[in-house]
């Protein structure tokens, strides 16, 4: 089995900075991609940033230049560094990790999601 957990989630004031980590542990081989998505409520998950394991990134449109996201495949965790916070930002955000796990199966394991609070 393979668990993803994240942290750093909070209450920040519109234009602060929160960093949410998320580290993966288990029977895991390898991690492909990995990924932050948030949902809002009463609106669908939407994907905020990723990674592949090489390093290249990929970003929603609303958060480029803003939001920055990276990992470190020895430890297993990827992070994203958020900038700039908008009120319309507040949301669950979920950590995504698609793991190939050591019988060799392709899963894509979801965090249990941090809230994460814009307000004044």
């Amino acid at each position: 089995q393979v668990q993803l957990v994240e942290s750093g989630g909070g209450l920040v004031q519109p234009g602060g900075s929160l960093r949410l980590s998320c580290a993966a542990s288990g029977s895991i081989f390898r991690i492909n991609d990995m990924g932050w998505y948030r949902q809002a409520p009463g609106k669908q998950r939407e994907l905020v940033a990723s990674i592949t394991s090489g390093g290249s990134t990929n970003y929603a449109d609303s958060v480029k230049g803003r939001f920055t996201i990276s990992r470190d495949n020895a430890k297993n965790t990827v992070h994203l560094q958020m900038n700039s916070l908008k009120p319309e930002e507040t949301a669950v955000y979920y950590c995504n990790g698609v793991v190939i796990n050591t019988a060799r199966a392709l899963h894509s394991y979801w965090g249990q999601g941090t809230q994460v609070t814009v307000s004044s």
